[in-house]
């Protein structure tokens, strides 16, 4: 029975009655050793649902010695779900059993394993609801952390519960609500109380346990022996407990608690074969029992809690600890349990050993091919440092550099990386450690750093010289000025197709996109280079084409990483050609796949060219808040890379309020180092030039102006063109200027804005007919895109001409949240609920809730209905 822990257990309860009307929630358990987080998944992993039937318990107890492992938290999680596996799509089968060393292949995007962890756990769902509890979940291993919380946050409707216990200030869950364990009351805190205590120690223990569970329970027996007590804080009380326990264990008893405590897996059997090499046996176990230090169920050995293992640490010496990891060592020879022994061998060192170094280099290999970087970056670390000779520790330590940019740990990357460049006095490897570190600082805005290395270690090797020089171009890309032409200059020298369009991009005539794509590896990852530079030439069509297909191989491929990238370009294709209902959708699933992923830099844009959206709808609240959210979380020191696209939304949205002055200040900052030559530079110039007219400060758009002019000359793309005659009939008045940029044609929104343009100068110019037929066709594009603001705008000239336009009709879709709205094309094409899941990374069961969601919104009440509908 808990005491005390009411609120925890309605919480609970209502995530079970969820799951067993099919919907999912997760949680996250907070709280210090003790407290009770263990307490509260036992009583849920008890608790039956509320109407009846099965309820199925997943359950894992991550342990520290694991961490290093990949993937040991997940499949001890999962192992009794594996017979499901072929109930998965193709490229999640794979990804999870490549994970779980059940099949070879590639190493699978990190993010694909969560996704298959995702639909795991719903084909497990399918017969009932399922609860997943992790406890310790601080010390599982990164990447079962990993999938882990990516399946947690997309869990929806598949009647799968998911709760984490972890101590505060470690396991960072974004996205996921947390609940504090926090302490008993007094009078709940009594309860927990043996009653053969005196009055005199159950008002101490009171005092000293501070509401926590364990300490109330455990605190008497060290105050017994220590009855002076201490200043100790609460944690330590209970560590003293525990040792004070253990220490009054036989020397034989307390080597076989060693060797659990440090091989942490509980098969029981196997300990016991270890054990036997230091002289001990079943029968020194079962003093630990009584004094309930541990629990034996069947075959599996577990501590009562983690404090225990603590201390049996704590009471081993050195050539006690040493002794132990040689001991399983020798006897975790099985194949798949090669990384255990590699670990306890490098733990059983005391010197340089390089056939465990060795040993250890393969353990991180196999960790590679199963996409566990971390612990790869964790083991060629340790071979480094058992590495007999410098150049091996040098060789080892780069490799470990190369998994932490891998793996995200960017600052480990750099670190490692010195340390092996300080090994080594060798031009071609000073090279690849410019590559490293060069694209470690970059990831972090470091982009003077990245730069520096990547230049000055193009000078070094030969061999590597191109693709240094072309990684080169994006840190100098957001350094602008000199850096970038001295980039280019450099760049200009090569016969590299990348670095030919590079230059051709951003100084002469665009290069044609599909010659080049020609000449690069097909792969999304060497390709995606182009689709940013695409913008940069103007070609914005083919930019398109290319991000799209490239998406579509993601999809169908389960590469997850580069999505957001690839789903940026996308929607700036789909913004500049006035899709901007399109851009939305591709921007909310890139957001959604970013945040998973840990990738900051891309949430940062993304969110600014949503904020971008939001000035043109009219939006400001959502339009400030996204700004906001995009400035927020770069790294200390370095500019956030929606940076530029900010100044622009702010600018779009002061210009469609009418603010016309601010709008001039935002659009101004653009066009001064170092963003001037940035795609979003170029393509606000328009804005700028409108602001500043609108402001009676023209003068401040002609340089601009000017560039955007030759730019658009130099992209001989019509609708650059008619864009640059409509900010020179802005500039100079003159109509033919304004009937040329229509003339030639731009994309609808843009196209809108010109006829709204001209139909204000010709209501100006008192030709009222002639304005209303441009101002009509500018409200009725305006309306179709839901710009507002324009809209508005458009309808107060019209009634400035004496005609009084209709309000907008709102279509269904309008409603439509921009998933819902994506899940319902994908259905209207004929894709089941399980292609869907497929193609956008969720459940079958969470595509049907949104299609559920969807159709009365749309007025419908079936597929087949919304084949004639208009979305």
């Amino acid at each position: 029975m808990l005491h005390g822990r009411v609120p925890e257990q309605d919480r609970i309860a209502a995530m079970l009655a969820q799951a067993q009307a099919g919907l999912s929630a997760a949680l996250v358990l907070r709280g210090g050793p003790g407290i009770g987080k263990t307490a509260l998944l036992d009583w849920a992993a008890a608790l039956a649902p509320p109407a009846g039937g099965p309820l199925r318990v997943l359950r894992v107890s991550a342990v520290e010695f694991e961490a290093e492992l990949p993937f040991a938290g997940l499949s001890q999680l999962l192992r009794p779900g594996l017979d499901h596996l072929d109930r998965l799509p193709e490229p999640q089968r794979r990804a999870l059993a490549c994970a779980f060393g059940l099949g070879g292949g590639a190493p699978a995007d990190r993010l694909l394993v969560g996704l298959a962890v995702l639909s795991l756990l719903a084909a497990l769902a399918e017969d009932g609801p399922l609860l997943c509890l992790v406890d310790d979940a601080h010390w599982l291993d990164t990447v079962s952390a990993e999938a882990l919380l990516f399946a947690a946050r997309r869990l929806h409707a598949e009647g799968v519960v998911m709760i984490f216990a972890a101590r505060d200030g470690v396991f960072a869950t974004p996205g996921l609500p947390e609940l504090t364990v926090g302490v008993l009351p007094p009078a709940e805190a009594v309860l927990l109380l043996d009653p053969q205590l005196s009055p005199g120690m159950r008002m101490r223990v009171l005092g000293e346990a501070q509401g926590n569970p364990l300490a109330l329970i455990e605190l008497p027996r060290v105050l017994q022996v220590d009855d002076a007590g201490g200043p100790l804080p609460l944690t330590d009380r209970l560590q003293a407990a525990f040792n004070g326990q253990v220490d009054r264990l036989p020397a034989a008893t307390r080597v076989l608690l060693l060797v659990a405590a440090v091989e942490d897996t509980a098969d029981l059997n196997m300990l016991l074969r270890a054990a036997a090499l230091l002289r001990g046996g079943p029968a020194d176990l079962r003093l630990a029992e009584e004094a309930r230090l541990i629990e034996i169920t069947g075959r599996r050995l577990r501590f009562r809690h983690p404090l225990v293992r603590a201390a049996v640490h704590a009471a081993a010496t050195y050539g006690q600890r040493l002794a132990v990891h040689r001991a399983l060592a020798r006897v975790l020879t099985a194949p798949e349990t090669a990384d255990r022994r590699a670990w306890h061998l490098a733990a059983s060192s005391v010197g340089p050993d390089e056939q465990t170094a060795a040993a250890l280099e393969r353990t991180a290999e196999q960790a590679r091919g199963r996409s566990g970087y971390r612990a790869a970056l964790a083991a060629f670390e340790r071979a480094a440092e058992l590495s007999g000779d410098e150049a091996a520790k040098a060789r080892r330590l780069l490799l470990a550099a190369e998994s932490g940019i891998q793996s995200g740990h960017l600052a480990d990357a750099v670190r490692l990386a010195e340390r092996a460049a300080g090994l080594v006095n060798e031009p071609t490897f000073h090279a690849q450690v410019a590559w490293v570190k060069g694209h470690a600082w970059f990831w972090q805005g470091g982009y003077q750093t990245a730069y520096d290395l990547m230049t000055r270690g193009a000078t070094l090797d030969p061999a590597r010289r191109d693709a240094l020089l072309v990684a080169a171009f994006h840190p100098a890309w957001y350094l602008g000025k000199p850096h970038l032409d001295a980039c280019l200059d450099q760049l200009a020298t090569l016969d590299h197709p990348v670095a030919r369009y590079q230059v051709a991009a951003v100084r002469g005539r665009p290069l044609p996109m599909a010659e080049i794509t020609a000449e690069v590896s097909a792969e999304p990852r060497d390709r995606v280079q182009l689709c940013g530079l695409g913008f940069v030439a103007g070609q914005d069509a083919e930019t398109y084409e290319l991000a799209s297909g490239l998406v579509a191989r993601c999809r169908a491929q389960g590469i997850l990483g580069i999505l957001p990238t690839l789903l940026f370009f996308l929607a700036e294709a789909e913004l500049f050609h006035g899709r901007h209902r399109d851009a939305e959708v591709s921007l909310d699933e890139a957001v959604r796949v970013a945040r998973d992923g840990d990738q900051p830099l891309w949430v940062s844009q993304l969110q600014a060219v949503q904020a971008i959206l939001a000035a043109i709808a009219g939006d400001e609240p959502r339009c400030r808040e996204l700004t906001a959210s995009a400035l927020n979380g770069a790294a200390a020191g370095a500019e956030p890379a929606g940076r530029a696209w900010t100044l622009w939304a702010l600018g779009l949205l002061d210009l469609s309020q009418g603010r016309a002055e601010a709008a001039v200040a935002s659009l101004a900052a653009l066009q001064e180092n170092p963003y001037a030559h940035q795609v979003c530079a170029y393509r606000s110039v328009p804005d700028l030039v409108e602001a500043a007219v609108r402001a009676g400060l023209a003068e401040q758009a002609q340089q601009a102006y000017g560039r955007f002019a030759a730019w658009s000359k130099r992209l001989d793309q019509p609708w650059a063109q008619s864009l640059a005659y409509r900010c020179r009939a802005l500039l100079g008045g003159d109509e033919q200027d304004y009937q040329l940029a229509l003339k030639i044609g731009g994309r609808p929104f843009e196209q809108a804005r010109t006829e709204l343009l001209y139909g204000e100068w010709l209501r100006r110019a008192r030709r009222r007919t002639d304005a209303r037929v441009q101002l009509l066709r500018a409200l009725h594009t305006f309306d179709q895109l839901g710009a507002a603001p324009w809209a508005a705008r458009a309808r107060g000239e019209l009634e400035a001409t004496g005609l009084r336009a209709l309000q907008p009709t709102t279509s269904a879709a309008a409603d439509l949240t921009p998933q819902e709205l994506q899940i319902a094309r994908l259905a209207r094409e004929g894709l089941s609920n399980r292609d869907i899941a497929t193609q956008l990374f969720l459940s079958p069961k969470t595509v049907a809730y949104h299609l559920y969601k969807a159709y009365p919104k749309l007025g419908v009440t079936s597929r087949a209905e919304l084949t004639v509908l208009a979305l």
